[in-house]
């Protein structure tokens, strides 16, 4: 796909954005693979003259208040609605992202190197008041939508990760986020 001059938009809407966590520790097998969905983002990307970013040119926000946790793999019993429900609670709670405080995650690029058929998207990435900085590796495909994938180690944004059974079980430090989007005129 070649992208001409203009501005983009690109969301839930047109598209989906996941985070994947893993469990550690010694009690792993007791916990849950978590598939964590968005269900409130949105986001701008603007494309200058041959094909070029400018720093800035992609913004994106997402709902902290939206995340749902979709499934849970492993484990020694499947997750209940009530069990996906307490763990979205924690999530967006003071302990973790604190919504009430910080009501969305922000990202702004930097720069952009690569093609539409590779690309390394470098960022500003505010999580929970903190702000780091951040790579999506991504390409656009045949069928004209975006995909990428970026690596979030959230001890960098200062969150301590989840741990049970006096740190058995623990939440990998680093959580997957990939996306799968349109991009829209604006």
């Amino acid at each position: 796909m070649a992208l001409t001059e203009g501005t983009y938009r690109f969301g839930g809407d047109a598209g989906w954005l996941r985070i994947h966590t893993e469990r550690t520790g010694l009690g792993r097998r007791a916990g849950h693979d978590l598939l964590i969905e968005a269900t409130s983002w949105s986001g701008t990307a603007t494309i200058g003259p041959d094909g070029d970013v400018p720093a800035g040119g992609v913004t994106a926000t997402v709902e902290v208040g939206s995340l749902q946790v979709r499934e849970g793999t492993g484990g020694v019993k499947p997750l209940t609605e009530k069990d996906k429900g307490e763990i979205a609670g924690h999530l967006r709670s003071g302990k973790l992202l604190d919504e009430d405080r910080h009501p969305t995650i922000e990202f702004v690029s930097t720069g952009l190197s690569g093609t539409a058929d590779g690309f390394e998207l470098t960022g500003e990435l505010t999580i929970a008041g903190h702000t780091e900085t951040v790579t999506v590796q991504g390409a656009v495909g045949t069928d004209d939508r975006v995909r990428g994938t970026a690596t979030v180690r959230q001890t960098r944004w200062g969150i301590k990760p989840y741990s049970a059974f006096l740190g058995a079980l623990k939440l990998a430090d680093d959580v997957a986020v990939s996306f799968d989007t349109a991009l829209v005129p604006a």
